[in-house]
């Protein structure tokens, strides 16, 4: 039987070396590919953060755009025919703007939108006063809901819902100078939290996200009482403004007026046939709060925004205001 001899010392030790020099390599390898991974991280982060902000600018010169059409279509009546209501189709920004390009960079910037009037809508703040719900807006609401194949009894629902979360100054009592407890709104537990837009319906018991989907394009939440504008309004809100009228009836009224812009709120109900408005002083023929839709894409960065805007803020200076920017 051959015996096998054991290696030497000086060869085992040299193989030792051989082993430790390779996990030494390996290490520092792996150590050099994550320091470069965390700056391509980085160098990427600050890229994202630049297009963001980039799209933030240009959503702002949207808005200025806005402003300045609204500020020149300031007549004494609010149609669709007039210059705001031109949408802005997809447009390439680079073919307007001036600037360095990156190389390898793919700079593709692309902006569009429109502007609806926010008084073509119903507005659910007009449900409700000092905390107390408004008979005659809320029957106007109830056959909006019925012209849209919804339960009209939802309507006394939010109504109370929206006075619930109004904020009202209460009453000061001459003998304490105290302020007076707020009476609770009937149908309504607890204190709910204001309206502030329409998906605040889901609060509401009865209303579904599929319900509140159905009710967005004719429904508002604005931060004052507001009239519904009959140049602009959808035939459906236009009938549950006026009582017995018929949904097919607004849709001749709506037809008509592409060929002429209602003057005077008079002029209007001459063509109504002898019908009288379900709720006093609730109709205009012009607006001042108006909803700005943009769609702005650059390179990998998206964004998609809606502000509303209200013309005329100021009596004295007859200046234009955002009110709000919601980001999607």
């Amino acid at each position: 039987m051959r015996i096998r001899r054991p290696m030497p010392l000086p060869m085992r030790r040299r193989g030792v070396a051989v082993v430790t020099a390779l996990l030494l390599t390996t290490l520092a390898v792996s150590i050099v590919a994550s320091l470069f991974w965390q700056q391509q991280v980085q160098v990427r982060t600050m890229e994202n953060q630049r297009l963001q902000l980039q799209t933030k600018w240009i959503q702002r010169g949207a808005l200025d755009w806005a402003i300045l059409v609204l500020q020149g279509s300031n007549l004494p009546f609010t149609s669709l025919d007039q210059p705001w209501a031109t949408p802005l189709a997809e447009t390439r920004l680079d073919e307007y703007v001036e600037r360095q390009r990156v190389e390898g960079e793919r700079y593709d910037a692309t902006l569009s939108g429109n502007i609806t009037d926010a008084c073509a809508r119903y507005n659910l703040t007009n449900l409700a006063e000092n905390r107390q719900p408004d008979e005659g807006q809320l029957t106007a609401f109830g056959r909006l809901l019925t012209n849209l194949q919804m339960d009209s009894g939802l309507a006394r629902r939010v109504a109370q819902y929206v006075a619930a979360g109004q904020s009202v100054r209460a009453p000061v009592d001459d003998n304490t100078d105290q302020p007076q407890t707020r009476t609770q709104v009937s149908g309504v537990q607890g204190s709910p939290m204001p309206f502030v837009e329409v998906d605040d319906l889901l609060s509401v018991p009865g209303f579904t996200p599929a319900m509140v989907e159905r009710l967005r394009p004719y429904v508002i939440v604005l931060p004052v009482k507001s009239t519904v504008n009959v140049n602009t309004a959808a035939p459906e809100v236009l009938a549950a403004m006026v009582t017995g009228m018929s949904v097919s009836e607004a849709n001749a009224l709506a037809v008509r007026r592409k060929q002429a812009a209602y003057l005077s709120i008079d002029q209007f109900m001459n063509e109504t046939n002898g019908k009288a408005v379900t709720a006093p002083d609730s109709l205009g023929i012009k607006s001042d709060w108006y909803l700005v839709n943009s769609r702005i894409r650059l390179d990998r960065a998206a964004l998609d925004a809606e502000s509303l805007i209200q013309r005329g803020a100021s009596p004295l200076t007859g200046g234009t205001r955002v009110v709000w920017i919601r980001q999607y």
